[in-house]
């Protein structure tokens, strides 16, 4: 008699079956990753606010079910055939995505090479579960809101990593645009929500860019050594009211005159109908560089304002390297953990209650589901 065929091999995945939930369990075939793709086995998955949006306010979902989940890290079990500096069983974090594949929320998540980099050793997976997406929104923030170029993303990378710049992918194959050949001269950056994961990754990329540079945050004051310590120059209590935060953010400034930018990580902008848009120098080139969240913010006229979100990070000079660049700063010393970490449970069917805890309010911690 001939021998049984094996089974097909097949991963559980977590999926939003309508909005507001519930989630559901179900079984799909091993994805097939495509020629500039990696599979990667997920240990750990981060859950973001844009999550819990998508599930109740289906903020980015084009049909239902879906599967959700941003950020993950793991371990890649097949590459496609053009990738090169990643293989099978390197331990990697990854920008994941929305539906079928790309999304973390299920055993293996498919995306494009260049959307991973080697974990650190130091870090665990949960912990290197919590950065790439806040990386990559702190890196277009900089970059395209406020036309600082970054360093590192034009660095040549060290001859023991892998060049991940010729790979390709949906987000990459369009021509790159230039930065600035005379990039603002700005002495000073306000950074609303400082102790966001974002806003935490902002302070760092702009210290190392901009050694000389004033940075002030927004955050609650019990987060202020640990803003401090990854490189900004002033706190200030994010609790205040318009005109008492207004007057806090000048007095911070650069004789007392106001700031030349605003990174606004977490709809800041929103609180006191604007108050914050007074924070400006008068002199200043008001540049205002706005993390979407879902919520419009009315840019006043003289403010040169700009949306923008993590994969506008692969559009920038270098950009397609930004997560293998990633690493190089973390080897040298230059970034680390934006947030503190704290996992809630162990396995897919935790994800729910775990939104369920972040739309309740967490702040200055990221929260993680190990896989």
């Amino acid at each position: 008699m001939p021998s049984a065929t094996p089974a097909p091999k097949t991963i559980q995945q977590c999926v939003a079956a309508r909005k507001g939930g519930p989630f559901q369990m179900t079984t799909t075939q091993y994805p097939v990753p495509g020629p500039d793709e990696i599979c990667i086995r997920n240990r750990a998955v981060a859950l973001n606010p844009l999550d819990w949006k998508n599930l109740h306010q289906g903020m980015m979902v084009e049909s239902w079910p879906c599967i959700f989940g941003i950020d993950t890290a793991g371990v890649v079990e097949v590459t496609g055939k053009n990738v090169t500096g990643i293989k099978a069983g390197d331990a990697v974090m990854s920008l994941a995505g929305h539906g079928g594949r790309a999304g973390a929320f299920q055993d293996v998540t498919t995306v494009p090479a260049n959307y991973a980099c080697r974990k650190p050793a130091a870090w665990t997976f949960e912990q290197a579960a919590t950065v790439p997406l806040c990386y990559l929104t702190a890196v277009s923030a900089i970059i395209k809101g406020l036309g600082v170029p970054l360093p590192h993303l034009r660095e040549a990378p060290k001859n023991n990593e892998p060049n991940l710049d010729d790979l390709t992918s949906p987000i990459t194959t369009t021509k790159q645009p230039e930065l600035p050949k005379q990039p603002v001269e700005l002495t000073s950056v306000l950074i609303l929500g400082g102790s966001s994961g974002v806003g935490a990754s902002a302070v760092q990329l702009l210290r190392h860019a901009l050694p000389e540079l004033v940075i002030i945050t927004t955050n609650s004051p019990e987060h202020n050594d640990r803003v401090t310590q990854l490189g900004a120059t002033a706190c200030v209590d994010r609790t205040l009211g318009g005109a008492q935060l207004v007057k806090a953010i000048k007095q911070a400034s650069p004789n007392a005159k106001g700031v030349d930018a605003i990174i606004d990580a977490v709809a800041g902008a929103l609180d006191g109908n604007g108050a914050v848009f007074d924070s400006f120098r008068d002199d200043g080139p008001k540049l205002y560089s706005h993390v979407m969240t879902g919520a419009k913010v009315n840019v006043p006229n003289g403010v040169k304002g700009a949306t923008v979100y993590g994969r506008m990070a692969f559009q920038v000079e270098g950009g397609e390297a930004a997560m293998a660049r990633l690493f190089d700063l973390v080897d040298a010393g230059k970034f680390k953990l934006p947030l503190e970490v704290e996992v809630v449970g162990k396995g897919l069917d935790v994800i729910g209650s775990g939104l369920d805890k972040l739309k309740a309010g967490v702040s200055g911690k990221k929260l993680v589901v190990s896989l």
